[in-house]
């Protein structure tokens, strides 16, 4: 008799084992958030802003008592907005970290190099910093995305351009998978009104060398130039194009980053547009955004911008997916609350997934740096 309960009590340890192993992360006092975003490098600003706007969330949840009485902690990998230190920066949070979940991740390279492991390992990412569609299909039910697509960004981008009547639209793309996916985005959008760019040039990932590029851009005068890159190089290629007297217009998708676009260009900025995918971060009239301000304010954060926004809107989510997943949180559990989404207004932005769809939003506007060059309008 005291050899079979021997053996139940081994059998209960090992199950009791493998469970926590298989929900690491969480204990009785937290839950482990992780990050991998670039913090060092040409786009540090875009990791660094969407870390400050999780942040800001996290803490003012911290301060209310957490998530049923359990505190939540972020840790954030650098990536440098590489393929190959996300996947290391990845492998680190899961099996050295033992994070719960992942939430921020900044990037389509980094992205696609990280989806297999996150995959594999069944931990849930939330909030991807991208819109490309190789990162949307096939399906993947880890992956909850809360910003629209590239194709919602462009084809507000082209519908704008072409209603005004500019027709000659160039696109300048980051040679690589972002920006490969935002040339496709934009060629779609164009073909939908019998056009094509007219003309292509590319720029290499975390460089400014745009020589080449704005000779080749330069070359067939278009009324307008598409960009689909960081702010580093779009800044640099806009810098030199009004040297040399381009009156054009400038559009970028969101990913740029706004804000360090607009810092990185000053006076020369008046006029540049980009397209956004969240609610515009200094409204006064919009309740999300006013608690965004006050949780950033509260969080030490002076500015306001539309990365961190972005950010706070992915703790938000991600939060409120851990409220619905109960007081004995799973990954599974987590899943398909999430999955339970239908039209969840956070206060003037809406959030919907299923078991078949996780793409979330596809709200989208454009914006447009104002005169001094350290503001934005909409």
């Amino acid at each position: 008799m005291r050899l079979t309960k021997k053996f139940f009590v081994a059998i209960a340890f090992t199950v009791a084992s493998c469970w926590a192993i298989a929900e690491n992360g969480v204990t009785s006092k937290e839950i482990v958030v992780g990050q991998f975003a670039a913090i060092s490098g040409p786009t540090a600003q875009l990791g660094l802003r969407m870390q400050a706007g999780m942040q800001a969330y996290f803490n003012a949840v911290n301060e209310q008592g957490g998530v049923h009485g359990r505190q939540i902690r972020l840790i954030t990998r650098d990536d440098a907005y590489e393929p190959e230190k996300a996947i290391s920066a990845v492998k680190k949070l899961i099996f050295e970290d033992n994070v719960f979940v992942l939430a921020g991740s900044v990037g389509t390279p980094t992205g696609l190099a990280a989806l297999p492991v996150l995959t594999e390992a069944q931990v849930p990412l939330i909030g991807m910093f991208t819109g490309a569609r190789a990162l949307r299909e096939p399906f993947n039910r880890y992956v909850f995305h809360i910003r629209a697509s590239y194709y919602d960004e462009t084809e507000r981008i082209v519908q704008h351009l072409t209603t005004l009547g500019v027709r000659r639209i160039a696109v300048f793309y980051q040679n690589d998978s972002y920006g490969k996916a935002g040339l496709e985005a934009v060629e779609h959008a164009l073909e939908k009104r019998n056009l094509k760019p007219a003309v292509l040039a590319t720029v290499e990932r975390n460089s400014v060398d745009v020589t080449q590029a704005l000779e080749t851009l330069l070359s067939v005068a278009p009324e307008a130039i598409v960009q689909i890159t960081t702010y580093k190089s779009a800044a640099a290629l806009i810098k030199r194009a009004r040297a040399k007297n381009f009156q054009g217009q400038f559009f970028n998708v969101s990913f740029v980053g706004s804000h360090a676009l607009a810092e990185e260009l000053g006076r020369l900025g008046h006029g540049v547009v980009v397209s956004q995918v969240v609610p515009f971060p200094l409204s006064q009239g919009i309740p999300v955004v006013q608690e965004y301000q006050r949780h950033m304010r509260q969080s030490g954060q002076k500015s306001f911008d539309f990365t961190s926004m972005e950010g706070y809107l992915t703790a938000r989510v991600l939060v409120e997916g851990l409220q619905y997943a109960g007081k004995t949180p799973t990954r599974e559990g987590l899943i398909n609350a999430l999955e339970s989404f239908k039209e969840m207004n956070f206060g003037g932005f809406t959030i919907s997934y299923s078991n078949k769809d996780h793409m979330g939003s596809n709200f989208t506007d454009l914006s447009i740096i104002a005169r001094g060059g350290n503001k934005f309008m909409h």
